[in-house]
């Protein structure tokens, strides 16, 4: 059990400690190897811990209805920390499929790893190395998140759902970002009225589900939840995960640099076709939409391009549409919560989680 009153610190710590075991496990390996874990253990600093914040809430939304306080299993800070290394594998995955250079202000793995390469003056092509290096980081993250998940079910009780949850959420996610890049192929096969569900089919996978719902569903798995507590956090995650993606596409396009980590508009130069493209797209006469389609996906964008696309979004209306679809998901996840068989304390705990993850500028 973890007594500490911030379980987030508990997950920190276990993750140092996670890694601290590995550098233990492969010292004898070469120093090319940690150059290698050097980069892996670089992934893991900093974020919001978005994930495990809601997996460590929805053990408690089950476990303290319960009246169980006396304090957080190691395998729910083992969940959690799992799912943050996960959560790196991603980014470390999809920067490389943006062609992003930054992540959270500083150099993205895959560029990383070509520093490190051209510091040491090795032979052959440093971006190259640097990319080919980071699909096999991002790989090792994976199995890094099943090895921690699997330590904290050793002795879980209900390991079963547990790992059905969790098993789900790597299925979807992977289906969720192939349909995001096929989309930014794939789009000039659908009809213009349909953009717009799609982007949405994207944020689901991609995003709502492995954000928010999952995470809230495996520490509920975790205690033992019943299926009106499972469906409650469900109602409740699956559009609170909507609003945050749909929050994430608006920073792509509009965010301030000096605070998301990466370059203002960098969205547009990566062509995401997101529900902030399909509802710009929806109120162009024919000329301006196919001009914007043309632009949409341009590497070499520059900051008056950018400017101009992000006026247009605003003419269109776009930008307030995706707004008020944010609040009117937030207000929908609220009402699940109303009346649902979960712990207050822990209820009140959703809700500012849930803000926090909407109201953001980062």
């Amino acid at each position: 059990m973890h007594p500490s009153a911030d379980p987030i610190e508990a997950v920190s710590q276990r993750l140092a400690r996670f890694v601290g075991s590995q550098r233990s496990a492969w010292e004898a390996s070469g120093p090319e190897t940690q150059v290698f874990l050097d980069a892996a253990a670089g992934t893991l600093e900093g974020g919001k811990r978005l994930r495990a914040r809601f997996c460590v809430t929805g053990w408690r939304a089950v476990a303290e209805k319960d009246r169980r306080r006396d304090g957080i299993p190691e395998s729910v800070s083992d969940a959690a920390a799992a799912l943050e290394i996960f959560h790196a594998a991603a980014l470390v995955h999809d920067d490389i499929i943006d062609n992003s250079d930054t992540r959270r202000g500083q150099p993205a793995a895959h560029r990383r790893l070509e520093r490190d390469h051209a510091r040491a003056a090795w032979a052959g092509d440093a971006g190259a190395f640097g990319r080919s290096s980071a699909v096999l980081l991002g790989d090792l993250l994976v199995a890094w998140s099943d090895d921690l998940l699997e330590q904290g079910l050793q002795d879980a009780a209900h390991a079963a759902a547990a790992r059905e949850v969790y098993a789900l959420m790597r299925r979807e996610v992977t289906i969720g970002q192939f349909l995001d890049i096929a989309e930014e192929a794939a789009y000039t096969t659908a009809p213009d009225n349909a953009h717009a569900d799609r982007a949405l089919r994207v944020a689901s996978l991609k995003s709502a589900r492995y954000s928010v719902q999952h995470p809230l569903l495996l520490g509920a798995a975790l205690a033992g939840a019943d299926a009106d507590q499972n469906g409650a956090l469900a109602a409740f995650g699956h559009p609170i995960g909507l609003a945050f993606q749909l929050r994430d596409d608006i920073l792509g396009v509009f965010g301030d640099s000096a605070v998301t980590g990466k370059p203002s508009g960098d969205d547009l130069r990566e062509g995401k076709r997101t529900l902030l493209i399909a509802f710009t797209r929806e109120r162009l006469a024919p000329p301006a939409r196919r001009l914007m389609d043309e632009l949409i996906g341009d590497p070499t964008l520059d900051a008056a391009q950018i400017a101009s696309l992000q006026q247009t979004i605003i003419d269109s209306g776009a930008l307030d549409r995706v707004e008020s679809a944010i609040s009117a998901y937030a207000d929908e996840a609220d009402r699940a919560l109303r009346g649902a068989p979960l712990a207050t304390s822990a209820v009140g705990a959703l809700r500012d989680l849930a803000h926090a993850a909407i109201a953001r500028s980062a």
